[in-house]
């Protein structure tokens, strides 16, 4: 998929703005809080309905203005005249829902959208994959899966509804109705074991793109693995849910459950949070994001994914750098937007790389087109 148009407005600290964008490469340069995240972040927006660091719709309106509006006009990869693009909007005010459109037409349902326009964004908040909780790990598995797998959101939404119920009965003052706890547990059972299903499948699939990556990048120098951690693991799911239903009355909430999965990722045979330098755990999400983006480009049929690089480059050494560059230059890495604060590094990485290629200045939220590489 190309984003061949995107129009922003109030969309945090970009008032206005209108590019035409690069089918390959498009860079974006400027000092840090300028707004170079921003408009990342409105593309990420077309693809997931929501910002990617704040699920707070209305704080992404502008402080000074009482809507937001995003839109974008996709082409597909092997477009030709006679396609017609693909047009996505949304907005919203103050104070009303919001407003997500394709062609026109609006959503019943926002998980309707999702898949349909595959994106990867890699970022600096990455590091919380390493050092965040489970929950950002089981995110990320989500994330990926739920644009290929459209069963995958229905089932996530029924087992953290069961999971809600389950832990409401749990924080009740008097004993709750065990009849009630029961139906609740078996769905989460049943949802559970499906989510477990799809993300085991997945992470061993994921796991020697990712090596291979990661070796792309490293030269070689440390071996990584990643292992999926589940309470499926124990037996079935219904069985361990319901094991500990006194433990998990006393502390108010559910144990047990796939909502306390987790992702190990692992260097040289150790946990990469204790074990890896800075450069080691940056090289350790930058290969794990481009191992989702291979996954994608080939489970999504007939549309290769966009790929989001938001100020990678730092704390790798010159080395990973070019190796990085080298790999996102190939042409299966269809459309990209990168960013950074050093126009000088931007443009070695242009030379180095694709021919076709726009570059961008932005500086307090206004985005200018820049006409050369000096």
């Amino acid at each position: 998929m190309i984003l061949k148009r995107i129009s922003i407005l109030n969309y945090k600290n970009i008032h206005e703005a209108t590019l035409q964008l690069s089918p390959k490469m498009n860079c974006f340069v400027g000092h840090n809080g300028e707004g170079k995240t921003n408009l990342l972040d409105a593309v990420y927006y077309l693809s997931f309905c929501r910002s990617s660091n704040n699920p707070i719709d209305s704080q992404i309106i502008n402080h000074d203005q009482d809507f937001f509006v995003v839109e974008g006009e996709y082409v597909s990869d092997e477009m030709t005249d006679a396609d017609v693009p693909m047009s996505i909007y949304c907005g919203m005010k103050r104070g009303t829902k919001k407003h997500f459109k394709r062609d026109k037409k609006e959503y019943r349902r926002l998980s309707d959208h999702i898949g349909l326009i595959p994106i990867v964004f890699v970022s600096p908040a990455d590091t919380l994959l390493i050092d965040g909780a489970g929950e950002d790990r089981r995110r990320l598995m989500d994330m990926v899966i739920s644009q290929y797998d459209r069963l995958y959101i229905e089932t996530l939404s029924g087992y953290n509804k069961a999971l809600q119920q389950r832990n409401a009965l749990l924080r009740m003052e008097q004993e709750p109705d065990p009849t009630m706890l029961d139906i609740w547990e078996r769905q989460m059972a049943e949802n559970g074991e499906k989510l477990y299903e799809k993300r085991r499948a997945f992470v061993e699939e994921l796991i020697p793109v990712f090596q291979r990556i990661y070796q792309q990048i490293a030269a070689g120098r440390e071996e990584v693995s990643l292992r999926y951690v589940s309470h499926c693991e124990r037996g079935p799911l219904l069985d361990v849910i319901q094991r500990d239903r006194h433990k998990d009355r006393a502390v108010g909430y559910s144990l047990h459950g796939v909502h306390r999965d987790d992702l190990e990722m692992l260097i040289d045979g150790y946990p990469v949070r204790r074990e890896g330098s800075q450069g080691q755990h940056k090289t350790f999400v930058i290969a794990l994001k481009l191992a989702q983006f291979d996954f994608l480009r080939r489970t999504v049929s007939a549309t290769t994914p966009l790929l989001l690089l938001d100020d990678i480059f730092d704390k790798l050494d010159a080395q990973r750098v070019e190796r990085i560059v080298r790999l996102v230059s190939d042409e299966g890495y269809g459309q990209i937007f990168m960013t950074d604060t050093n126009r000088q590094h931007l443009d070695e990485i242009l030379r180095s790389g694709t021919s076709q290629y726009k570059l961008f200045h932005v500086e307090g939220g206004v985005i200018t087109e820049q006409n050369d590489v000096s």
